[in-house]
């Protein structure tokens, strides 16, 4: 006869305990990503809601960025790094296929040696990492885990690309996930719509790359991001709605009960939109991160959180509606208690 095998459960609630940032130094004006893309900054303030935006410089690289972000993170928490049991990376811009950057991260943090593992899920990298920190510690399967999303994504992007280039940019965000007295990480609503792969994409894959620089040599042009902007501003204006209502439903509250709306900062029209048809509370926090920061892809959620907070626009332990979408098309969303940061 087989033996039993044991099993172990984890935390009731989980929460996010802390929360730290990190913004490249240099601020990047509009003037100076309008001349490739022979455009002006009221076009651009116009299109996108973007006025300033951080790019990284060498030194400030994916595991620089996440580290410093996880140190603020973990000081907010008050936990210790040997604390952490997996550290999970949401990113699309670490350019190794292997290793993932994690495992890197960890031992930069000084951690003793966590599960730690990268996922790739675009622009709402962020929220399904949150999903999946929340559930193993509920699971018992780690006490507490790191979650970072991080982007360079200077380093994808074409910089005479009008449809990408005055969009993206560059920094990093963390939180600390643990148990907690009572719910601080309402229920996931997640989900992916391969039919729009095409709308946010590499532009070609390594492979086709490799047998241009055999036929062509120097003159191969490597990979770029590329976007399909009216597919997705369309996709994401009016198709979040449900998943965003679902969402509050699953944590047991109404939109008017949302002290914070923190959306992905795609765009300052996507935002407006979005806020505007889910009829939240007029005293509403509404992050518009995007304004001085761009679009950080898998930063984004947890930047937009800290300037909230830094600015006092909204306090910890408020209830925060979080939604992001991206490649994929991915996307998911979960209403948090805001935590503490510094």
């Amino acid at each position: 006869m087989a033996a039993r095998l044991a099993q172990i459960t984890g935390a009731e609630h989980t929460a996010m305990l802390g929360l730290g940032a990190y913004r490249p130094a240099r601020v990047v004006t509009n003037d100076e990503v309008a001349g490739p893309i022979d455009s002006s900054d009221e076009w651009i303030r116009t299109r996108s809601g973007i006025r300033t935006r951080r790019f990284a410089s060498d030194s400030e690289t994916i595991i620089t960025m996440s580290a410093a972000a996880a140190r603020d993170a973990l000081a907010a928490a008050g936990v210790t790094p040997d604390q952490i049991g997996c550290v999970i990376v949401a990113t699309s811009t670490w350019l190794l296929l292997t290793p993932a950057a994690a495992p890197q991260i960890a031992t930069e943090l000084g951690m003793n040696h966590p599960a730690a593992f990268d996922i790739s899920a675009g622009c709402a990298g962020f929220c399904h990492a949150v999903a999946l920190a929340s559930d193993l510690v509920k699971g018992g399967t780690a006490s507490h885990a790191l979650v970072i999303g991080v982007e360079r994504l200077t380093d994808t992007f074409d910089p005479a690309d009008r449809s990408t280039a005055f969009l993206f940019a560059d920094g990093a965000g963390a939180v600390v996930i643990g148990p907690s007295d009572e719910p601080g990480i309402g229920p996931t609503v997640w989900g992916s719509d391969g039919e729009q792969h095409h709308a946010i994409r590499q532009d070609k894959d390594w492979m086709q790359f490799f047998a241009e620089i055999d036929e062509r040599g120097t003159d191969a042009v490597r990979p770029y991001l590329a976007m399909e902007g009216t597919a997705v501003f369309r996709w994401a204006a009016h198709s979040l709605k449900k998943v965003c209502l679902d969402a509050i439903e699953r944590a047991g509250l109404t939109p008017a009960e949302i002290d914070a709306f923190v959306p992905h900062q795609a765009n300052g029209r996507i935002i407006d939109i979005m806020a505007r048809e889910l009829k939240l509370a007029e005293d509403c926090a509404l992050a518009t991160d995007i304004e001085e920061t761009g679009n950080t892809s898998a930063a984004s959620i947890p930047l937009a959180m800290e300037a909230l907070l830094r600015e006092g626009d909204t306090k910890p332990g408020a209830d925060a509606l979080l939604v992001a979408f991206g490649a994929g098309l991915s996307y998911a969303a979960q209403v948090v208690k805001l935590p503490n940061w510094q």
